[in-house]
């Protein structure tokens, strides 16, 4: 099939695999569901849309925001409008150019009810997004998104938004190429049609198997990238994986089996880099279904998880136990997130009180409540299902363990086909918003269907906060709220599992866990 790529043939980039070039090979963990950025949700599509596309603002290799499609903006006194002017001459892979109006196309295409886009509501900051996108307003031009002429983006917001800027370095900000999509409709991400604006654009993609990349001749800062192209190897066995990166076949784990660490530190020391990030592990209950849409039956179970033994024994890799629903370190969060009120008791009394609550609930030894516990496939979170199941076991749980791959685990989330389903959130910016907005009515994250109208009031409330403590206090309330019944159980904060090849420079830890290929080198 002929690549759309045009003067440079599929042929010619296909050099990536030859050997005097340098192709990264990843272990990538989940299966790539699509190349269109508003059809993806895992970290591990996130890796492959943050190679081929860019928004506005990017990310330097510590994961900061920085310059990307935008050479430069400004932000009006009152912190309403964003003023983005394009870098002059930047194009799509095909060589069109890249136009103020293909932002607002993404945008628009973004809120549109019809197009379902799960994480649209992470741009709802912009002015009339969320009306648009929740169907009660239909006149897509309302949107605040314009561009007044072919290298201005002007953007609106609702309200004051600290966050904004790392909000734009998020996939569902990235532009789309209207001459593109509106010529091909769904059809524009596949291989031979797709386009794409970023450092590398895709030239196999095989699901089920992995994605492989090459430079983009197109992009502005081609000419500065070291790796010529990566492969993405869809894998969620990390014992193969593991036993791959030792054999030479990839340079870089995104994860491994947590008690491999002190093996990896013993007989590979520096290659794996385990450092805090912001990310939540967390168990989600179906509160819409008995028996859990009872709060004392979810608090029973948060309270008799030992997250304790978590990090130390369990994974062996140092998690914090979590007993907040947003990490601590989040920006603009004073103070730090709130706590369970019970964070503090001893083990043994967390249990007692938890036998009492599930007796009063009508269950017991006699009685036992029987439960399903979903996770997708990977070695670390069945080791911790297995540990949580024997912890709920005193109170007269019977649990029932059942994995399946990662898109299928999460269609089922989606569709509310589980009563206990494993989750992670991993921090798209830096705010405690980012992890609150988990917990609102109506967000299809919100897997568990928790639904309390003064959380959401709250929220609403703290979005037309301008000042910062202010509106900490009032995130805080409804984390209060949410961590009072039980609306879901955080269980740890993450730490990374990457293991990277000493033939690899470049790689940075940070925060966000994220590592563009363009900050990447390899050496033979």
């Amino acid at each position: 099939m002929r690549s759309f790529l045009g003067a440079v043939s599929l042929a010619a980039m296909m050099t990536v695999g030859a050997a005097d070039a340098a192709q990264l090979n990843l272990h990538n963990g989940g299966d790539v569901a699509s190349l269109d950025p508003q059809r993806m949700s895992g970290d591990w599509e996130n890796r492959v849309a943050g190679d081929l596309f860019e928004g506005l603002v990017t990310e330097d290799a510590k994961a900061q925001p920085i310059a990307g499609q935008a050479e430069s903006w400004t932000i009006s006194p009152d912190g309403l409008v964003y003023t983005f002017k394009l870098r002059e001459g930047i194009k799509w892979s095909d060589g069109q150019p890249v136009k103020a109006s293909d932002f607002v196309f993404g945008f628009k295409r973004l809120m549109d009810p019809k197009q379902a886009a799960e994480y649209a509501y992470l741009q709802y900051p912009i002015k009339n997004a969320e009306a648009i996108n929740t169907g009660k307003l239909a006149d897509m031009d309302q949107l605040g998104v314009a561009a007044p002429d072919e290298r201005t983006v002007v953007i609106t917001l609702e309200n004051p938004t600290p966050f904004f800027l790392g909000a734009l370095t998020h996939y569902t900000a990235y532009p789309l190429p209207e001459h593109l999509i509106k010529a091909k409709g769904d059809a524009w991400v596949q291989i031979g049609n797709i386009v794409t604006n970023g450092p590398y654009v895709p030239t196999e993609w095989v699901p089920g198997s992995h994605v492989l990349t090459a430079k983009n001749p197109q992009w502005y800062g081609t000419a500065d990238l070291q790796i010529d192209g990566t492969k993405f190897f869809t894998l969620e066995d990390q014992a193969a994986a593991l036993r791959r990166y030792r054999a030479g076949e990839f340079d870089i784990l995104t994860s491994f089996p947590a008690d491999q660490f002190k093996w990896l530190e013993e007989n590979m020391p520096g290659q794996a880099h385990v450092t805090p990030f912001a990310g939540l592990y967390y168990y989600v209950l179906n509160s819409a279904k008995p028996p859990l849409d009872n709060a004392n039956v979810r608090k029973a179970l948060s309270m008799a998880v030992n997250r304790e033994v978590i990090g130390p024994q369990i994974l062996g890799t140092g998690e914090l136990p979590a007993y907040s629903w947003v990490p601590p370190g989040i920006s603009n969060y004073e103070g730090g997130p709130a706590t369970v009120e019970w964070k503090d008791l001893a083990y043994p009394a967390k249990l007692g009180e938890a036998k009492a609550l599930l007796a009063a609930a009508g269950y017991g030894a006699d009685k036992p409540l029987t439960l399903q516990l979903r996770y997708n496939t990977d070695d670390n979170h069945k080791r911790l299902a297995v540990a949580i199941a024997s912890m709920w076991k005193p109170l007269g749980v019977n649990v029932e363990l059942l994995n399946a791959e990662t898109k299928v685990h999460y269609a089922d989330l989606r569709e509310g086909d589980f009563t206990v389903g494993r989750a992670g959130w991993l921090a798209d910016y830096d705010d405690p918003t980012n992890f609150l907005d988990l917990l609102k009515g109506g967000i299809e994250m919100n897997y568990g269907k928790w639904s309390n109208a003064d959380y959401d009031k709250l929220l609403a409330q703290a979005q037309t906060t301008p000042d910062l403590k202010a509106r900490a206090g009032i995130l805080k309330q409804a984390e209060t709220i949410a961590l009072t019944d039980s609306a879901a159980i955080p269980l740890y904060y993450y730490v990374t599992h990457n293991v990277v090849s000493p033939k690899i420079s470049g790689f940075e830890d940070n925060v966000k866990d994220i590592h563009r290929t363009r900050w990447l080198a390899k050496a033979e």
